[in-house]
């Protein structure tokens, strides 16, 4: 394939907007190596002091007001009310992203988050530029922010997410559902029996993974505890991220505690960890979901976030690739249900099967490749 320039746009460093970006970049490299990539924190590079105080307060809402979240998601009056700062803050950027694309002059952007799309959408009509642009949706309900008419491509996640951008206004040529990209790893073959014993696991016992996404967020602690009185022998691998608080406070527990549990903070090897998992309690991030699909990976989702956390959690509870829980301390009672019925398991593993795309960064670099 015909080598490309390629910039990549994501923000926030630790998220899954991040993962999907690296996802396409080494999937563009796999099949393009002489391809030349640039991948930027578009919110960085443009407002560095503003993204820390943005990520703080928006942090800060999530643990703290989640209502506040779910009024602000998707609003059309809030939509609308922002739109004209929203365009001030865009047309006071198109300078930076000009010089920008002057020096690199790259042949496409591709954004995983909606700001820095909505920022070269705005850029293209501004300076009348016809660089192709885009748009990668890391969510499976897409909001109102990702449309702009200058957007030449959106990748969705689903046909259904297709859909509902076409109900926003979007022409329907410029659909393509390949699904949420992730790494390509997830597809290989795993040798479990090596990664059990690597792990001093016992491969005849269920596993079950615990995670809160790269930042460790929910209430994993509260969820370690409820477990511990499983009627079920199982063995608990939990993953903290980049939450260091939260690995040592459980670091200071696990002897405590009665179960066989491995305890990882931020690690690269999710891909074999869910490879020998039974099933995964986690937040419903676009790429983990789009990971644990791929692997077949009954998903538990405990107290989801309002906003786009709610809607992944209603897309898979409806495709019954997933289950539900709001309270933490009652998911012992969910997971021995789960346990001791195979064919729920099964059906969800079916059910994860049929709504994966497995092949969705390779899509996404080949439709890149093409343009």
């Amino acid at each position: 394939m015909q080598p490309k320039r390629i910039i990549l746009m994501y923000i926030s460093e630790v998220s899954g907007h991040r993962s999907a970006t690296l996802a396409i970049e080494k999937a563009v490299k796999t099949l393009s190596p002489k391809s030349e990539i640039l991948s930027i924190n578009a919110f960085n590079y443009t407002n560095p002091i503003s993204e820390k105080i943005v990520n703080s307060i928006y942090m800060s809402v999530i643990k703290n007001t989640p209502k506040l979240w779910d009024y602000l998601y998707d609003n059309p009056k809030v939509v609308k009310s922002v739109e004209k700062l929203k365009k001030l803050i865009h047309k006071s950027n198109s300078p930076k992203f000009k010089k920008l694309f002057d020096k690199f002059n790259p042949d496409i952007v591709v954004c995983t988050q909606a700001f820095p799309c909505g920022m070269v959408a705005d850029f293209k009509k501004d300076y009348g530029s016809k660089l192709p642009l885009v748009a990668v949706l890391t969510d499976f309900i897409p909001h109102s922010y990702w449309v702009y008419e200058a957007v030449d491509y959106y990748i969705t996640p689903s046909e259904e997410v297709s859909q509902r951008l076409v109900k926003k206004g979007v022409p329907a040529h410029k659909m393509r559902s390949f699904g949420i990209p992730f790494d390509h790893k997830f597809n290989q073959q795993f040798n479990r029996a090596e990664i059990f014993a690597k792990l001093h696991l016992d491969p005849l016992k269920p596993v079950i993974l615990i995670m809160g996404g790269g930042q460790g967020l929910g209430p994993i602690k509260t969820i370690v505890k409820s477990l511990d009185s499983l009627k079920t022998d199982v063995q608990e691998i939990i993953v903290t991220g980049t939450n260091k608080k939260l690995y040592r406070s459980l670091k200071r527990k696990i002897k405590k505690y009665k179960k066989d549990i491995r305890l990882f903070g931020f690690v690269d090897n999710i891909n074999e960890l869910m490879s020998i998992s039974t099933l995964i309690i986690s937040k419903p991030g676009g790429v983990t979901t789009a990971e644990a699909l791929a692997l077949r990976l009954p998903m538990v989702i405990v107290k989801p976030i309002p906003g786009q956390e709610v809607n992944n959690t209603d897309f898979l509870t409806r495709k019954q690739a997933a289950v539900k829980l709001e309270d933490p301390k009652k998911i012992n009672a969910v997971i021995d249900d789960l346990l001791k019925n195979d064919q729920i398991l099964q059906r969800m593993r079916d059910s994860a099967a049929h709504i994966a795309k497995p092949n969705s960064s390779l899509d996404i670099a080949k439709l890149l490749l093409g343009l």
